[in-house]
């Protein structure tokens, strides 16, 4: 990386997920975000940074997963768009899906 330099730490795999320091991420490579298990592995906010899926009904899918929340990070044609420092007192706990308008 040319702004942090190298990784000062132990990365590696075993069963299928990457071990970094130690601890265990669970890695997918999965076409369609919905059978995407994220409550299996704890993962409560999902960030959305494909750029194919950047619609509210399309990003959803990853809540059908068990994600709880989902963040875009692509401008989108219909989730609320958010961005600290404007508008994040508009933030609505009750939407699942946001974008935070920019990569």
């Amino acid at each position: 990386d040319s702004t942090h330099g190298v990784f000062n730490g132990e990365v590696s795999t075993k069963d299928g997920k990457l071990i970094v320091n130690g601890r265990s991420i669970a890695v997918y490579a999965e076409r369609d975000p919905a059978n995407i298990p994220w409550g299996k592995d704890g993962a409560h906010y999902v960030v959305e940074s494909t750029g194919v899926f950047t619609t509210t009904e399309k990003a959803g899918a990853h809540l059908k997963g068990g994600a709880k929340k989902v963040v875009i990070s692509a401008p989108s044609a219909d989730a609320p768009m958010l961005v600290c420092g404007v508008n994040l007192e508009s933030y609505d706990p009750k939407v699942n899906v946001v974008s935070n308008a920019s990569c």
